[in-house]
């Protein structure tokens, strides 16, 4: 049965590929700051485009209205995959502006997102939703960087809390922690990525089918957190 889907960094990378393979079935909606991003996502597609950044309310509560018109009706499945980081990523080279910049991003653009999306699934006594994080967000590693690595850790405890607390609704919220992944934001790396590093990360694509297999469970099931990496990605 067709879903009505609102996607949060559709513009590219693993947001690009979720929405591009969603669209197939379901109604799609995509949002990200960059207006020609998320033409190239849709193009030859049925997914629907609204500019938007998550770190502003406002525009997120706009970006569901326009949902609620453009979908025929309010959102049943929310996915945020936006996210950023920075080249200068430790303590000692971060300035605080940027450290504000990743929070409002990363983790306070994440709670905008569930929060605007609740009440409609409440009221629906049905939803899902899906973080698209990082295993940054499970392990603190040095080349995340601080803020990502914080952003991420808090993105953790607010998928779970709401998990929580939102199960007698009928909503399930999922974590999903990807490791090394070919993307976009590898120009944010301190140093080049080669090409062999490259052809060992997992592409956008895995995460999208595994996205794709969570929004097809039964409404019943609920995955609360899974880790994708690569096979030669280390773990613990």
């Amino acid at each position: 049965m067709s879903k009505r889907i609102a996607i949060f960094g559709g513009g590219t990378g693993m947001g690009r590929s979720i929405a591009q393979k969603l669209s197939v079935q379901n109604k799609v909606l995509i949002g990200g700051r960059t207006e020609s991003t998320l033409d190239e996502t849709a193009a030859g597609t049925s997914i629907l485009c609204h500019t938007v950044d998550v770190s502003n309310r406002e525009q997120i509560a706009a970006f569901f209205a326009f949902a609620k018109e453009k979908l025929g009706g309010p959102v049943e499945i929310m996915i945020n995959a936006a996210g950023i980081n920075i080249p200068n990523r430790s303590m000692a080279e971060m300035s605080p502006e940027q450290w504000d910049k990743m929070i409002s991003v990363n983790l306070t653009g994440a709670y905008n997102c569930i929060q605007a999306a609740l009440p409609d699934m409440k009221a629906a006594g049905d939803g899902l939703i899906i973080n698209v994080s990082s295993v940054a967000g499970k392990r603190a590693i040095a080349l995340a960087g601080i803020a990502y690595s914080s952003s991420k850790f808090g993105m953790t405890a607010l998928g779970t809390c709401v998990a929580n607390e939102v199960a007698k609704d009928g909503i399930r919220v999922t974590n999903v922690y990807p490791g090394e992944v070919d993307t976009p934001l590898l120009k944010q790396r301190p140093s080049p990525v080669t090409e062999e590093h490259r052809n060992r990360m997992l592409k956008a694509d895995h995460v999208g089918e595994l996205v794709l297999s969570l929004v097809n469970l039964p409404r019943a099931v609920h995955i609360p957190e899974v880790v994708v990496k690569p096979l030669t990605q280390e773990w613990c």
